[in-house]
């Protein structure tokens, strides 16, 4: 889950299409800070933790907006989108339809957290459905969910990359060097949920998947939290990165990783 934040974190100052469109860059910098994914990640793993043990869809939703929405409250200028901001806001919101990819973004706490890769998915499609219930929103939640917990139970790339397609059928026959020239600002899963997972697939370790989906641009900063929340769990983070990471956090965040680590082990 680490994983998602630093990659918004490095992201963000390429976000709107600034990316160099190289992987030579400064991994650190003064405008290297979280954004709304990491709320968003924070919050979806701040219910998911507390959640009782055998709650059922509807308690689990009830949590995920409560969560999602004290969170958005207590950083109101994170950088969230129109219709996610009037959500925030709304008493008693309901789902809007988007297939935005915010749904990928913030789900990868789902992909640490159960046993199964049927409760993974279960889970990870609760987690979408507060919000974007439109079937693409739910798919790119479980794509990213299923291959966090396929990466932590040690499976390939190649197996990962198969079952990605088989289950979700997302076109992954692209290399980055054929993504990287066209590609531009969008905020679709089905517009970066691909290359995210394309970035993670061609990458060597943690740092060059980083380095790899910050360079091909676009909504940079929700592309490599996407991208890192899988090699995460494939890689492990550096630990250079991951102090980076938590010092850049305020002390009610990290105090949600704490806890997140603890339940997971």
């Amino acid at each position: 889950m680490l994983g998602a934040i630093l990659g918004d974190m490095i992201g963000a100052p390429y976000e709107f299409d600034r990316s160099p469109k190289v992987k030579e860059f400064p991994l650190f910098s003064s405008g290297t800070q979280f954004t709304d994914d990491s709320v968003m990640t924070i919050a979806v793993t701040d219910a998911l933790i507390n959640v009782k043990d055998g709650a059922d869809d509807k308690e689990i939703k009830r949590a995920l907006v409560d969560s999602m929405q004290k969170w958005g409250h207590r950083y109101p200028n994170a950088g969230y989108g129109c219709m996610f901001y009037e959500w925030l806001r709304t008493r008693n919101p309901k789902p809007y339809g988007s297939f935005g990819n915010g749904s990928a973004m913030r789900v990868s706490a789902a992909g640490w957290l159960y046993d199964t890769l049927e409760e993974t998915r279960r889970i990870a499609r609760l987690t979408a459905e507060v919000t974007h219930n439109h079937p693409e929103g739910v798919k790119g939640a479980e794509a990213i969910a299923s291959a966090i917990f396929m990466a932590r139970m040690g499976r390939s790339k190649d197996e990962i990359k198969a079952f990605i397609v088989r289950e979700f059928g997302y076109d992954l026959t692209r290399t980055c060097d054929e993504i990287r020239p066209g590609y531009y600002h969008i905020e679709t899963c089905q517009k970066t949920v691909p290359e995210a997972l394309t970035a993670f697939f061609e990458g060597e370790d943690f740092e060059d998947v980083v380095r790899t989906a910050v360079s091909l641009g676009g909504d940079c900063d929700t592309l490599t939290c996407i991208a890192c929340s899988v090699a995460e769990a494939f890689y492990g983070i550096p630990e250079f990165m991951r102090e980076e990471c938590l010092k850049r956090l305020p002390e009610d965040m990290a105090g949600v990783i704490e806890e997140f680590e603890k339940k997971r082990k």
